[in-house]
């Protein structure tokens, strides 16, 4: 079987089949009837990585309590864990029971309100505390996979495809006739692949500027996504630290092979190359309609995100670099000279020198048109997504669920608002300590004397945090989802009449 794996903003989670790699559960079966052969140990864990209604989440207040894995009453004070590190297994098992959204998750994977395959079949994978990967879980109901993930009380878990079994059952079903057969369309971008280009931040670290690849990435996919192939269920989430995942839920989406998948993915790969190759972008003209319309949405963002805010070019090395993309050896030299001259002229500045020098310039081998489209490429070489094409290609690979959090951050993996895209910060998204912390102060703003009963047991923990925005945006896409589904299962059943 080949191998498995998860995509992640820290890029190091691809997940090996369990089968190949078997490890000591160390106390796994303490908490939940596991099987060896599901097991695998990480060893680098700590880099991994409108129907709003009110009673669709457990509803627990402060004096309330949830059972652990041993079936004891655990109270949740919530105020003597605040000092508590994020990924704490005490702050974890408060996030799933009091603030992780699971009917809104079911519904989503199911496809329906009343339980089917659909998510019965679904494949769940858990890392666990102890480092250990727990791999083909599956549950009929949003309760049972509830109840299991408070008693295994993972750090976080991850999504794969729905199989032609319930992927617990795998070994008992004859050869071969355990496959997967269908899975959202995913894509992962992740800040690291921009390494070489941004150059306010590096590795794990991100701030609002280099931020923007992510925002300019989003917009040109999933224009592409919708225009190009005709999906409209597509939810972008963040990914907890330096990235964001696409999930396509749309069922013609979810149906697509391998092959398919790799053509989507390809289609949208423009980038060639690793950090030490040359030119990266190298395209025929006319420009395909889709990398026209990228370059049409990308060249607005380019001077403030990528001159001013990146600054690509102020170096002598940077600025050879973009010499080397250009066509004219004379117009090249022009611009060296120049350049040595003012040290520490902006990229901005260069970029307009450009023109200027090609202007004044003797060279009888410059052509403009070949300038521009080289212009062109440029842009596209330093705004265009670079996405990480191996987790789209494969219907078995597997992806961080929307809503759990990030060990190394603490913050909550949230969906992003596309239609207030340029609004997003990733430094303002809630981190758990800061949930539970919400929790811990809110104030019932219908109690008004002392011996007035309490509105609580009618307020959902969600509703007493800064969490609720995004659970009602997690709601309303399920809800068009589930709409859509219903249209199409009425349309059928009407073609069968």
């Amino acid at each position: 079987m080949a191998p498995h794996s998860t995509g992640d903003d820290d890029g190091d989670d691809v997940m090996h089949d369990a089968d190949a790699m078997q490890a000591d559960a160390n106390g796994v079966n303490e908490t939940a009837p596991v099987k060896s052969e599901d097991i695998v140990v990480k060893d680098e864990l700590e880099h991994m990585f409108d129907d709003d209604d009110d009673d669709d989440e457990i509803m627990v207040d402060d004096a309330s309590a949830y059972r652990n894995s041993t079936n004891q009453t655990v109270k949740s004070a919530i105020s003597n864990i605040l000092s508590a590190d994020p990924s704490d297994p005490e702050v974890m098992l408060q996030f799933y029971s009091r603030l992780f959204p699971w009917r809104q998750l079911f519904r989503w994977l199911n496809h329906a309100e009343l339980p089917s395959t659909d998510f019965a079949n679904r494949e769940f994978a858990f890392t666990l505390h102890n480092e250990a990967y727990l791999r083909y879980q599956c549950y009929p109901t949003f309760e049972t996979l509830r109840r299991d993930v408070l008693k295994l009380n993972p750090s976080r878990f991850e999504i794969g495809p729905v199989y032609s079994a319930r992927p617990r059952d795998r070994k008992q079903v004859p050869k071969g006739s355990f496959k997967p057969l269908e899975k959202e369309l995913v894509f992962d971008i992740d800040l690291t692949d921009y390494d070489e280009i941004r150059t306010c931040c590096s590795k794990t670290k991100i701030c609002i500027k280099c931020w923007q690849f992510i925002t300019m990435a989003i917009k040109v996919v999933d224009v592409a996504l919708r225009d190009d192939f005709g999906f409209e269920h597509i939810m972008w989430v963040y990914s907890g630290r330096r990235g964001a995942h696409a999930w396509v839920c749309d069922k013609k989406a979810r149906k697509l092979d391998d092959a398919k998948r790799k053509a989507i993915a390809t289609y949208l790969e423009i980038i060639k190359g690793g950090s030490q190759s040359g030119k990266k972008v190298n395209l025929e003209r006319p420009l395909h309609p889709h990398v026209r319309r990228s370059h049409e949405i990308l060249k607005d963002y380019f001077r403030e995100n990528i001159l001013e805010n990146q600054d690509p070019f102020r170096t002598e090395k940077q600025a050879e670099r973009l010499l080397q993309l250009l066509p004219d050896r004379q117009l090249n030299e022009a611009l060296r000279e120049k350049w040595e001259s003012t040290i520490d002229r902006p990229s901005d500045d260069k970029w307009r020198d450009i023109d200027e020098m090609a202007k004044s310039t003797t060279s009888k081998t410059l052509v403009p048109k070949v300038l521009l489209e080289h212009k062109q490429d440029i842009i596209l070489e330093y705004s265009y997504p670079r996405l990480d094409a191996e987790v789209s290609k494969h219907l078995n690979h597997l992806l961080k669920s929307p809503f759990v959090v990030h060990p190394g951050t603490g913050k909550v993996c949230v969906p992003i608002d596309t239609s207030k895209l340029e609004e997003f910060d990733p430094d303002n998204v809630p981190t758990v300590m800061q949930l539970l912390k919400e929790i811990d102060q809110w104030k019932d703003p219908i109690k008004k004397e002392e011996d007035e009963p309490s509105s609580v047991g009618r307020v959902s923990d969600i509703e007493k945090t800064s969490l609720k925005p995004y659970h009602d945006l997690f709601s309303r896409f399920v809800k068009k989802l589930l709409d859509a589904e219903r249209t199409v299962m009425v349309k059928e059943e009407n073609l069968e009449y």
